[in-house]
This record gives C-alpha cells, sequence and structure tokens, in this order.
C-alpha cells in the first residue's frame, strides 16, 4: 500500500497548531449527511490518527451496519471490500487531489472536493459501483487539514468520469486522472525522474539535458518533496504507478 502510506504522510505532516472546527462539528456534519442521504460516511480525525463512521441505510448492502469507530485515518472494513486495483486507484486519486487543493490559494481551498468513481462488494458477493465524495475541513487559515469527510453512496448520479475536484461555488469539474502530472511535477521533474528511472547518472542528465549537476540535483531533492519519499527509486516507483512517468 505504497500510496496510501504516502497520502497518510502528507497529512500527518501538516502544522495544526492553529485549529478550527471541532471533532463534535466535524461528527455533526457526518451523521447529518448519514441521515439524510442514507449514505455511509466516515469523519476522520487528521490530527489524532482515528475515525468515526456513520452508517446509514446504504451500509446494509454490504451488512455494514455496526460499523462505528476506527483506530485509524482509513475506513479498513470498507476499503477490504474493494478490489486490490480499485484500492489503489483510491488512494492515488485522493493523492493526486491532495495536490491539486494544496496548489490553490488558501482562501479557495474550502471550495473544493473530490469526487470518484469506486466499486465494492456487497454481501451477496457481487460488484457495486459507488460514488466516493471527499471532503476537507481546514483550520482557521485553511493551511491545514484537520478532518477529513468520505462519503459512499449509489452511483446513481450521472458522473461520467473516473476521478476529479468539483468547484462548489461555480460547478466547475476538474478531471484529475493519475495520468495527468502537471499537478504534481513539472515537464522537466517529470523528465529528469524519467532518467532516473531507466537507470542514468546525474552527470548523465546533466550532459544530455544541458544543465549542470547542481540543477539537476537540485530537481531531484525537488521530486521527492513534492511526493514525499525518500529516494530516487521511492520516487520512480509511485510516479509510475501515477502515471506520472
Amino acid at each position: 500500500m505504497p500510496h496510501r502510506h504516502e497520502l497518510e504522510k502528507l497529512l500527518h505532516s501538516q502544522d495544526t497548531r492553529d485549529c478550527g472546527a471541532d471533532m463534535a462539528t466535524a461528527e455533526a456534519y457526518a451523521r447529518a449527511i448519514a441521515d439524510i442521504e442514507g449514505s455511509i460516511v466516515v469523519v476522520s480525525d487528521l490530527r489524532q490518527g482515528t475515525s468515526r463512521i456513520f452508517a446509514g441505510d446504504f451500509a446494509s448492502v454490504f451488512s455494514l451496519d455496526d460499523y462505528r469507530v476506527e483506530q485509524s485515518i482509513w475506513e479498513s472494513a470498507i476499503l477490504s471490500l474493494m478490489p486490490e486495483e480499485v484500492r489503489d486507484f483510491k488512494y492515488i486519486s485522493e493523492l493526486c487531489f491532495f495536490h491539486f487543493v494544496r496548489k490553490q490559494p488558501a482562501q479557495k481551498r474550502r471550495q473544493f472536493h473530490m469526487v470518484s468513481r469506486l466499486a465494492m462488494t456487497d454481501r451477496r458477493g457481487a460488484l457495486v459501483e459507488v460514488l466516493h465524495r471527499l471532503h476537507y475541513i481546514y483550520d482557521d487559515t485553511s493551511e491545514n487539514m484537520l478532518y477529513a469527510i468520505c462519503t459512499y453512496s449509489p452511483a446513481t448520479l450521472p458522473f461520467g468520469g473516473k476521478c476529479g475536484a468539483v468547484n462548489n461555488v461555480s460547478g466547475r469539474y476538474t478531471e484529475l486522472s493519475p495520468a495527468d502530472g502537471n499537478n504534481i511535477l513539472s515537464r522537466r521533474e517529470r523528465q529528469i525522474l524519467s532518467m532516473v528511472k531507466s537507470g542514468k547518472t546525474s552527470a548523465e542528465i546533466a550532459d544530455e539535458l544541458f544543465i549542470s549537476i547542481h540543477t539537476v540535483s537540485r530537481h531531484r531533492q525537488d521530486i521527492l518533496a513534492r511526493l514525499n519519499v525518500r529516494n530516487s527509486h521511492e520516487a520512480a516507483r509511485l510516479a509510475t504507478a501515477m502515471g506520472l512517468i
């Protein structure tokens, strides 16, 4: 689960000393959504690393009626019902969305939520299409995410994409395909990482691109920081899985 670990590290690395809404407020939102929509709603405290689950009527489709608490920001009982490739797609999509909102001006980050189409195995063993939505609740500065609210409901809404960011004000939909690397790595960074993956040294990359070794090294460090990984091997693996290179 490398993509899950990368996203978790990014979320935990935030500075949340300046707080805003409390957990009770986030839970009230989640409970209302579950009651009104009948959806399965998960509210995760990104500071404490815990989650509360509010099982609306839709939970009965998956025998999750009594699902209530997780000592993690990940809803393991729900994730276990997804095929491995769907679960991995979910992690990658949320990582793309994290980088997308971080690139927005702080005052506009609250305007976006993520929507994606997933699949889960129901209590009869059949795959059911599920609409997944992700909202973040921010601190007072809108710089850091305090809570994540994930909603799982039947995929009955007219949604033709796979994963995207929705602007709550304009209604504009921006596809967040894992194959679109422009939101995470620059063209030059993707070019250099691709060359690193092929086994080229920094000196060889510098010669081929007519830049200095110092510039190559700076790009490589920026790549590690953007993907929040420890070395170039991990960066190449993650970027390949996300379709960035």
